[in-house]
């Protein structure tokens, strides 16, 4: 007799807050006015001294219970296929909304009755929350079963079963999108987004991912913009490439251009050889070679030739035999292998061929998204082989690196000059504190960095005083704004008295700036086009080496911007930035700026107050020299550039000493 198909079909609604068991995101802040926190003097309870002003031990706690859980046999058993036809996943557009079929089969050891199915959406950044009533479905057809969906957070859904258990082979069906507009998929095009499932087989609250996720490619939106990338600062006769990138109007790269072929018009600084139309390859980007005049400046004027609007120009390029050259370098992002967007291997290829970087470093977080870093050696050896197949010397740097997600003493990226590492855990007790982090680096050849150190998602510990060999630089700005102090341009969110960049100075700290991207939207050296805020560190080093790169940063001969490639040279009485100088009673600054917008303002800030301001009269490049008198020995002295567009750039500061 043929069984009657028995079908149970549910509809997800409402609004569960989430248990911090698997995954949280550290989400992608929208600019915000500043919101700056009274300084306060006592110490949360229960938590350790010196940790950050807005610790989370919470999470702290929740992850560890985690880690010491005993999984079930059935946690974690079974698959999971696309039941689209033909069973593999369509690329979808960035933007698209689409329904998502899933078809869970139960391991060997099944589930039991009072067990649960997790299904987890991709929760970055710009995909429809489960959460939508009547948005998901999940149905079976196996007889006695009933599903029970609950919404556990904005993308995370529980399915508990009722009545009886699923048997090895049983099915469940879920449906993301099940209403008539679908979901809307994620805004960052990026191959391979996963979509995660999880089983609590024995209903005791603990869980286990499947083995593999199920995954899907989201491609670029059509053309909408065009970036134009050159060297800051050349030499005479040196042969140069113009990069132009045809990106969407999320910084995507490789949709469809609307034109084939696809031709961009560009108009050369005066002095600088002509350039016909370039054409555009099928990834998104044209380049040019050309060879650099004995002598100049300016910037590159680029427009696509069938459409005038669509129309941009480059970062200034200076001719100059002697100057300081700046590397730029992105030293701060995340894959889909903790909370960002992509793979190592995207990563890098935007990073190289798409935002014409000189330095980057694809830093995962250590024990935040799925799977754990710390736990996953066949990701992490993903991260390493990425990394050694896109380091090229004199191109093209590439660094190791990761982040330590410390929930309580604040958030830093390590990286490694070395060639290999290992990740170090921020939950493992034997290296959960800054110093037994950097008792574990002794000796190599490293570097830590502190980021969003003054507010939001955790502040940074300025009690424990940053190494000076491991940590001679900070992190002052990135997608989440900047740390310098509470009056700054594109201000981090939550930021306290006491815990800015200034306040670390103030205590001491030599610390040179550098800016990176914590990007999450795949996009490493441009985040800012599609975030508002961004992060990039102009390095002067001559050559694209690790050795290099690590003296530079070692020396803080370094500066910050928040994504626009300023290129600023600071000297005081001759030396370079970073520089520790004698305290007298008069110091010379030397500040010449060529800025990607109209100057609003070059700043000199002292001991964390405004001792000179010059005002810009819509000047794309300002020179100015001005004085210090009588700064005590103790004391600090840094250039801060203002653009009328938001565009921002911090030198490294001077310290003056004794003698």
């Amino acid at each position: 007799m043929k069984r009657r198909r028995n079908t149970t079909k549910a509809l997800c609604a409402g609004w569960v807050a989430l248990a911090i068991t698997s995954v949280l995101a550290c989400e992608q802040p929208e600019p915000l006015a500043p919101e700056i926190r009274p300084p306060e003097t006592e110490v949360a309870p229960g938590l350790p001294p010196d940790a950050s002003f807005n610790a989370r031990p919470d999470i702290v706690a929740e992850l560890r219970r985690d880690l010491a859980a005993t999984r079930h046999p059935s946690d974690g058993g079974g698959a999971a296929r696309w039941d689209w036809g033909g069973g593999e996943a369509p690329t979808l557009a960035a933007g698209e909304s689409a329904k998502f079929p899933i078809v869970f089969t139960a391991g060997r050891h099944g589930i039991q009755e009072g067990g649960l199915l997790f299904l987890m959406v991709p929760p970055f950044w710009g995909w429809s929350g489960i959460a939508l009533p009547g948005f998901t479905e999940v149905e079976t057809s196996v007889p006695g079963l009933q599903l029970e969906p609950r919404v556990l957070d904005r993308q995370l859904l529980a399915v508990a079963l009722r009545g009886r258990g699923l048997e090895a082979g049983e099915q469940v069906r879920l449906v993301y999108g099940a209403g008539a507009a679908g979901a809307r998929v994620d805004r960052f095009a990026e191959r391979d987004a996963p979509f995660q499932l999880a089983v609590d087989g024995d209903g005791d609250g603990v869980r286990r991912l499947l083995a593999e996720p199920l995954r899907v490619d989201i491609a670029a939106g059509p053309a909408a913009r065009l970036v134009a990338l050159v060297p800051s600062v050349v030499r005479p006769g040196e042969d140069v490439e113009l990069r132009v990138a045809v990106l969407d109007a999320e910084g995507n790269a490789g949709g469809p251009l609307g034109r084939d072929p696809f031709h961009v018009l560009v108009a050369s600084p005066q002095g600088f050889p002509e350039l016909g139309p370039i054409q555009v390859g099928e990834d998104g980007v044209a380049v040019v070679a050309f060879r650099a005049p004995e002598a100049g400046g300016g910037r590159f004027q680029v427009q696509a030739a069938h459409e005038a609007s669509m129309a941009s120009a480059s970062n200034p390029i200076q001719v100059d035999a002697s100057a300081a050259r700046p590397l730029w370098a992105d030293l701060h992002g995340h894959s889909h292998l903790s909370d960002g967007t992509g793979t190592p291997d995207d990563f890098y290829r935007y990073a190289r061929d798409v935002a014409a970087l000189d330095v980057a470093a694809l830093t995962d977080h250590d024990h935040w998204g799925l799977p754990f870093l710390d736990a996953s050696p066949p990701a992490w050896q993903k991260v390493r082989d990425a990394v050694q197949r896109y380091h090229a010397p004199g191109r093209f740097v590439t660094l190791l690196g990761f982040e330590w997600t410390s929930w309580l003493y604040g958030h830093r990226h390590v990286l490694y000059f070395d060639g290999d590492g290992e990740v170090i855990s921020s939950l493992d007790e034997a290296t959960d504190h800054p110093q037994e982090l950097w008792n574990a680096l002794r000796g190599r050849e490293a570097l830590t960095f502190a980021h969003h150190p003054a507010g939001d998602p955790i502040a940074v510990a300025w009690e424990i005083r940053p190494d000076p060999v491991l940590e001679p630089v900070t992190e002052i700005v990135s997608v989440h704004g900047s740390s310098e102090m509470a009056r700054t341009p594109g201000p981090v969110r939550g930021g306290r008295e006491g815990s800015f960049t200034v306040d670390a100075l103030a205590r001491g700290y030599r610390l040179g700036f550098v800016g990176s991207g914590d990007s999450h939207d795949g996009h490493p050296g441009l985040t800012h086009l599609a975030s508002g805020s961004g992060g990039l560190a102009a390095i002067f080093a001559e050559d694209r080496t690790r050795a290099s790169v690590l003296a530079a940063l070692r020396a803080r001969r370094s500066y910050a911007t928040n994504g626009p490639r300023i290129l600023l040279h600071v000297r005081l009485d001759g030396h370079p930035m970073g520089s520790a100088v004698a305290a007298g009673s008069e110091h010379r600054f030397e500040i010449e700026v060529a800025g990607t917008g109209p100057i609003e303002a070059i700043d000199v800030i002292q001991g964390g107050e405004l001792v000179a301001s010059f005002e810009g009269k819509g000047e794309l490049a300002l020179a100015v020299e001005t004085s210090l008198k009588d700064p005590p020995p103790g004391s600090y002295a840094y250039v801060r550039i203002r653009q009328r567009d938001g565009g921002a750039a911090w030198s490294s500061p001077f310290f003056f000493t004794a003698d």
